[in-house]
């Protein structure tokens, strides 16, 4: 009998191929996605999308969403506190739930980090992506046809001018030398609005983008009011 799972869900294109792969795998079935929202600003946390979106891209996959909820400025504490609570939810509401899938790709530290958190409830980490050459994967979600959208930049490593761009082949030419094409070291953000695994397109606006700390450059996604909104579980 396949594995129950949930996955770490971003919304963007790392979070998009993990579950594309997992779904894709006999030995698993997933229960589930769970994300990280910023609740003051009532957002995907340090993506910036708003949560509607987010729900809609839950709905669009046909999963189940867990919202763990921080504060603005959230200590790492607080961070783990809260995702401590929702793990255990999940726990609780899927008995036969032990595992999460993630999307990292090479940054030990992260992933070291994570298995110590769901080590906290018993559970265990799945990393379908890792250690994946980052140059061939960007290209292989293109090539999938998913569609995705830059929602942050790093303006450290890369201009504010990607913030609001297609993720696409034309990117992917255009980034500077050293820059990660799956932005793992945090030079870019995305978010995916269509796709292979996806029921429909999530409808969207591009709105003004705003540069948070005179460093992260947000391009703020308006969701279109015609489009049903998705309710948590």
């Amino acid at each position: 009998m396949p594995e129950r799972v949930i996955v770490g869900w971003s919304g963007g294109k790392d979070s998009t191929l993990a579950l594309h792969e997992i779904l894709r795998d006999d030995r698993y079935t997933v229960a589930g996605l769970l994300t990280t929202v910023t609740a003051g600003y009532d957002r995907i946390s340090m993506h910036g999308v708003r949560r509607t979106l987010l729900r809609r891209q839950a709905e669009a996959l046909g999963q189940p969403l867990w919202e763990v909820l921080i504060p603005v400025q959230a200590s790492n504490e607080e961070y783990e506190t809260q995702m401590g609570k929702v793990l255990a939810e999940v726990r609780s509401q899927c008995p036969d739930v032990s595992s999460c899938v993630f999307g990292d790709l090479f940054l030990e530290e992260i992933r070291a980090y994570r298995e110590r958190m769901l080590g906290r409830v018993a559970m265990r980490g799945i990393f379908p992506l890792w250690r994946r050459d980052t140059a061939r994967l960007a290209r292989e979600f293109v090539r999938l046809g998913y569609k995705a959208v830059v929602v942050c930049v790093d303006t450290t490593t890369l201009p504010q001018r990607f913030a609001g761009m297609e993720f696409d082949a034309d990117l992917l030419r255009s980034l500077p030398a050293g820059v990660d094409p799956c932005g793992e070291n945090g030079e870019l953000h995305t978010f995916v609005y269509d796709g292979p695994i996806f029921s429909r397109p999530i409808i969207h606006r591009k709105g003004e983008v705003v540069l948070r700390e005179e460093r992260f450059a947000y391009c703020d996604l308006l969701e279109e009011p015609t489009e049903h909104i998705a309710s948590p579980p």
